[in-house]
C-alpha cells in the first residue's frame, strides 16, 4: 500500500496550491479520503473529507470557502485545492485513505507535504 502526496511549497499570503494524493494497493474508490494538517505544536486537524464516489464532501470551518476537496477514481488520486492562503494554513498536510477491504477496516496515511504560508 501506498500513499503519496505531493504539490506542497511555499506560497504567498492570498496565493493558492494544489495538493494530490496518489494511492496504489488498495481499492481506491472503495475508500473515504481525507486530507489532514498538522502545524507545529499543534495536534492533527482533519481539514476535508470525501466520500468514497466522491457524492459527499466535509470541510473544517476554517477552510470552507477556500479549500476544495475532489478525487478522480480512474487515477487513484485526491486533490486538495488551496485558494486564498493564510499564514495559519501552514502546516504539515497529510492524506489519509479509511475503509473496508472485505471486512477488514484499514486505515492508510501517506508521509506528509509542506505547505507554508508566508511572505
Amino acid at each position: 500500500v501506498q500513499v503519496v502526496e505531493s504539490g506542497g511549497g511555499l506560497v504567498q499570503p492570498g496565493g493558492s496550491l494544489r495538493l494530490s494524493c496518489a494511492a496504489s494497493g488498495f481499492t481506491f474508490s472503495s475508500y473515504a479520503m481525507s486530507w489532514y494538517r498538522q502545524a507545529p505544536g499543534k495536534e492533527r486537524e482533519l481539514v476535508a473529507s470525501i466520500t468514497s464516489g466522491g457524492g459527499m464532501t466535509n470541510y473544517a470551518d476554517s477552510v470552507k470557502g477556500r479549500f476544495t476537496i475532489f478525487r478522480d477514481n480512474a487515477k487513484n488520486t485526491v486533490y486538495l485545492r488551496m485558494n486564498s492562503l493564510k499564514p495559519e494554513d501552514t502546516a504539515v498536510y497529510y492524506c489519509n485513505a479509511a475503509g473496508f477491504q472485505g471486512l477488514e477496516y484499514n486505515d492508510y496515511w501517506g508521509q506528509g507535504t509542506q505547505v507554508t504560508v508566508s511572505s
